[in-house]
């Protein structure tokens, strides 16, 4: 990897879905170290959770399998994340319909799903991360398997672009 590779995934509130993401990447980001070739940040097209740390459930089912998301806060997705990021990652298709909305003409990164990037066909019935915000506690396992797994793809997609 030659330049540094900006990305950022983006959810509803940003304090479930688009933090463990973002997360998930940066642990494997750290793993690799790639951390001098990839910068990882994650945003929300919502403004209701501005500030706040991710849920605490998430937090939790993180924490489980190894993530630390202690130091993310929410924050809006800005017209300049699309000067800014080569990636642009959204959970599903209401905030992928709200990126392209705000998408500048001629921006020359990525916009799409995450699990655009699936790897296991285990997933192949969901085209987009549930939000499970007023679900109930399984779904923010079921979140961070899907998480998981697209990250895992989307490293190695980023690395075949590289």
């Amino acid at each position: 990897m030659t330049k540094k590779t900006n990305v950022l995934f983006v959810c509803l509130g940003n304090i479930c879905r688009s933090p463990t993401a973002h997360g998930v990447f940066q642990a494997l980001v750290d793993t690799e170290n790639l951390n001098e070739h990839i910068r990882v940040d994650s945003a929300g097209t919502g403004d209701w959770h501005l500030g706040h740390a991710p849920d605490k459930r998430t937090s939790a089912v993180a924490s489980e399998r190894g993530y630390d998301l202690s130091d993310l806060r929410a924050r809006l997705v800005e017209p300049a994340d699309f000067n800014d990021f080569d990636y642009i990652i959204a959970m599903d298709h209401e905030n992928m319909r709200n990126l392209q909305a705000m998408e500048p003409d001629g921006y020359r990164g990525e916009l799409c799903l995450l699990l655009d990037h699936s790897l296991s066909p285990d997933f192949d019935q969901y085209e987009e991360v549930p939000d499970p915000y007023y679900g109930g506690g399984d779904g923010f396992g079921l979140v961070l398997d899907l998480v998981e797994d697209a990250c895992a793809g989307l490293l190695t997609h980023i690395r075949s672009k590289a």
